[in-house]
């Protein structure tokens, strides 16, 4: 079931994206997350429209900040490929008719996934941070076949 997010979420999200970002970014030292934490508790999530998808517990979540750019899209890893994280996204494709996210381009499984809602690979990005490359990629809804 899909729910918009509530405060008292906050420790489920927090460690869902922690050990589902660690997961699908293993090209990436865990340290990198463990250290952007703090930013994601105390500016990220509170500055972002969240919905939960809640099924025994957090099973998957997507933030959406300034109603167009998706920050977060994460599924646990017990409940991948599953649906949640397709029924995730058309719930947030529903209400922003344009919607772009960031995505490192060795993460090939998000790639293909992003791909398959209608997602186009607009430009390539350098991430000073983790010295890795992404792909920047859009949808929009007056554009969808």
């Amino acid at each position: 079931m899909i729910r918009a997010a509530r405060s008292d979420d906050l420790p489920a999200l927090l460690e869902l994206w922690l050990v589902s970002t660690t997961q699908a970014h293993p090209f990436i030292d865990e340290s990198y997350w463990l250290e952007s934490l703090g930013l994601v508790r105390e500016v990220y999530l509170p500055g972002a429209q969240t919905w939960v998808w809640e099924e025994n517990g957090l099973k998957g979540f997507i933030s959406v900040m300034d109603a167009r750019f998706i920050g977060a899209l994460f599924v646990a890893p017990d409940a991948l490929s599953q649906g949640i994280g397709k029924a995730l996204i058309r719930h947030v494709m529903a209400r922003f008719p344009d919607l772009s996210l960031e995505v490192y381009q060795k993460n090939t499984r998000a790639v293909h996934f992003y791909h398959r809602q209608g997602f186009r690979i607009e430009e390539s990005a350098w991430q000073n941070e983790t010295h890795h490359p992404t792909w920047i990629m859009r949808w929009q809804a007056d554009q969808t076949p």
